[in-house]
């Protein structure tokens, strides 16, 4: 890892300064993934405001991600075709990463979040509007990346087995069960790590993911190394 920060991937993240530069580069979509009311209240310029709840669930059943054709119907609304760099950005970092994973398992490449998000942009005094976007249509093809995704075979032979780590990402009180958050049962994986995703971005504001040094370190510590597979949830 010798590129920016150390990160094995650095293209999977945009800076502002980057974003600043491309603000006015039509192969560059700009997706808000706040609801829709902030969005309307301000945003960056040329971004397109998320319409539809940022899990990007499939309609007809809530549990799973888009199905291919609404995805496709869903991007092509937004201006997304295979050759648009999309940047996504929220005001913490947790939503605007679904919409990278949703634009990735759909086979989507190019697609960046960006680092500090919607508030290292403010704090920085970059240009903002409340002018809505509207985008031009355009053709999205998806091509399924299902090894993205775990289902519930591939999570019971974890569970069972020696071979990928199952991360878990939320609270300390939705891990122990303590707050079940409306399901039927509270607690966790059988032999589940937990690093609460936050940990991954700086403690202070604007709040940026950590470097590379950072996370490996910290990772590692949950016996989570590069030559692990891991399921996170």
């Amino acid at each position: 890892m010798t590129t920016h920060q150390g990160y094995a991937r650095p293209e999977m993240l945009a800076e502002a300064d980057w974003l600043q530069q491309h603000l006015n580069d039509p192969d560059v979509r700009i997706v808000d993934c706040e609801v829709f009311d902030a969005y309307r209240r301000a945003h960056i310029p040329g971004a397109i405001g998320l319409r539809v709840p940022a899990g990007l669930k499939d309609a007809s059943d809530t549990l799973h991600i888009m199905p291919p054709d609404q995805f496709a119907k869903l991007m092509g609304e937004m201006g997304v075709s295979e050759e648009t760099t999309v940047v996504t950005y929220d005001a913490g970092g947790i939503q605007a990463t679904r919409i990278w994973w949703a634009l990735s398992y759909h086979g989507h490449s190019r697609v960046k979040v960006l680092n500090g998000g919607w508030t290292k942009w403010l704090m920085e005094g970059r240009p903002i509007t409340n002018r809505v976007t509207t985008a031009r249509p355009a053709t999205f093809t998806p091509r399924m990346e299902p090894g993205l995704s775990c289902d519930l075979a591939g999570m019971k032979a974890a569970v069972v087995g020696q071979g990928p780590v199952i991360l878990d990402v939320r609270t300390e009180a939705e891990f122990t069960g303590e707050q079940a958050r409306g399901l039927k049962r509270g607690g966790h994986m059988p032999g589940a790590v937990r690093v609460d995703w936050p940990e991954f971005m700086t403690s202070q504001e604007p709040r940026v993911f950590k470097p590379a040094h950072d996370l490996r370190g910290m990772l590692a510590a949950h016996g989570i190394t590069p030559e692990r597979e891991v399921i996170t949830y």
